[in-house]
């Protein structure tokens, strides 16, 4: 009895595979397109084709979300905004002063010191106009 349940759920599903996909390709390659031997091998061949890509693509990008993790801490690339500051000497003249500020990826300063060597940014750094105060 269990076998012919089940050779009848296999039939009913290959059934309506068939009919929801039949329309799918129309490449029929060296075989008949008026027959219905090669229109229902082409139907689940390509059903098959469809589920194996998605269970083989599922455990490449399984594979490749997991190497872009593991290699997420050990990215060395930073990026720098050079900003200038108006500092005055102690003999009265005013000079420019290159602030380096280290910045993540979308431009937002990181609060940690750049790797050039210059002191932690202060809580906002202010970029020097170019128009001096008389």
């Amino acid at each position: 009895m269990k076998v012919i349940y089940q050779i009848k759920v296999c039939l009913a599903a290959a059934a309506g595979t068939m009919l929801l996909a039949g329309c799918s390709s129309t490449d029929y390659g060296h075989t008949s397109p008026y027959q219905p031997g090669p229109v229902a091998g082409k139907t689940v061949g390509t059903d098959v084709g469809v589920v194996a890509g998605n269970v083989a693509g599922f455990g490449v990008g399984v594979v490749e979300g997991v190497g872009k993790g593991v290699a997420m801490p050990f990215n060395s690339d930073y990026h720098m905004v050079r900003q200038w500051r108006t500092e005055t000497t102690s003999d009265g003249r005013t000079i420019q002063v290159p602030y380096d500020v280290l910045v993540d990826k979308y431009g937002r300063p990181v609060k940690m010191p750049a790797p050039t060597g210059n002191p932690k940014p202060p809580s906002q750094v202010q970029p020097a106009s170019n128009v001096q105060p008389q």
